[in-house]
């Protein structure tokens, strides 16, 4: 990403000397004080905006467009309750992950002049915080911070931790005018796609590129579970060089390393264990501009990516588990133990 931090004081630098501090923290712990923190803050009237019991079906219902939703929103905090909700984003988030989401809540602030919207649509205050269940560190509880083009649902139980469905978007993908010009956000996730298809010969982009033509979004929406009909399709990792592999690799890391590091931790082992069982699959043009679109496919994970709309200058990004969006292999997992 290739800018200047945003204009949202009470969520940045604070919070971003808190990530860099904290990183090598257990994320369950410092999720579970953050929130607690936060929850002390509110009002009784805010409060039960922002609380939820666990099993509520509020809490696996997700999207990433500027809708209103329920949770408590940025726009009706205090300065100070913003600046510890701002610490529960970043408790969920690895320094650059934080940046990111940051970020593209400014970006309603260049949305907004480019709309010349005059009311709430693009309000960079429009993001929402939930928590559902009782914030412990021994129980099972989650919580989700979500707006426009951010959605991350954090599960954790006995200090473990889930984030997925795990969203960016960015609009727009560069922007082009005013004195943020230059400004890519998720520019690590366009480039590194790219040189992933860049990397490959004629024959192996004709099993990779499976539609000539992009798809005017990331195909599992906001579906309650990831699911992709058919078998994998696109170019097999045991197919590609060993030069080819390392880029698919930085490619899958991008978007572990948004997570702080003992949750990136387990996204990699995610990743070590798919071994060359991943399917890299491409639709769209191949040059810059080009509307596209591609997919990482494992087993357990599934990311996708999208860049279609706008002119193809905006992006949507996720991370799916197939059998754990929503820490639903999580909660089992806990479940069990405790029913021993």
């Amino acid at each position: 990403m290739n800018a200047t931090l945003p204009r949202l004081g009470a969520l940045t630098m604070g919070a971003i000397l808190l990530t860099s501090a904290y990183y090598r923290t257990n994320p369950a712990s410092l999720m579970t004080e953050s929130a607690n923190r936060f929850l002390a803050s509110l009002t009784s009237e805010q409060r039960a905006k922002a609380t939820f019991p666990l099993d509520d079906p509020e809490r696996v219902r997700w999207f990433y467009v500027p809708i209103e939703r329920k949770g408590l929103p940025l726009r009706e905090m205090s300065p100070y309750q913003k600046h510890l909700a701002s610490a529960l984003l970043s408790a969920g988030l690895s320094q650059t992950g934080y940046i990111k989401a940051v970020t593209i809540m400014s970006l309603e602030d260049v949305l907004r002049e480019m709309e010349k919207d005059s009311g709430e649509r693009r309000n960079p205050e429009k993001y929402y915080f939930s928590i559902f269940g009782t914030p412990s560190d021994t129980g099972t509880w989650g919580y989700r911070v979500e707006g426009h083009h951010v959605s991350q649902n954090y599960t954790i139980a006995n200090g473990h931790v889930v984030d997925a469905p795990s969203f960016f978007g960015d609009n727009p993908a560069e922007v082009r005018q005013g004195p943020r010009s230059g400004l890519r956000v998720l520019a690590a996730e366009e480039d590194l796609g790219r040189d992933v298809i860049a990397s490959l010969d004629a024959e192996q982009k004709k099993v990779a590129i499976i539609d000539p033509k992009a798809y005017p979004d990331v195909l599992t929406t906001n579906s309650r579970k990831a699911a992709l009909a058919g078998q994998p399709s696109g170019l097999p990792a045991s197919k590609m060089n060993a030069k080819q592999f390392d880029r698919l690799m930085a490619l899958m890391e991008e978007y572990a390393h948004n997570l702080p590091e003992q949750a990136a931790a387990a996204r990699e082992e995610q990743i070590r264990k798919a071994g060359k069982n991943i399917f890299f699959a491409w639709a769209g043009g191949v040059n810059k501009g080009d509307p596209h679109y591609y997919r990482i496919q494992t087993p357990a994970f599934l990311i996708e990516y999208d860049c279609t709309q706008d002119h193809a200058n905006h992006i949507h990004s996720v991370w799916r588990d197939f059998t754990g969006d929503f820490g639903e292999d999580l909660l089992k997992e806990h479940y069990q133990s405790s029913h021993q």
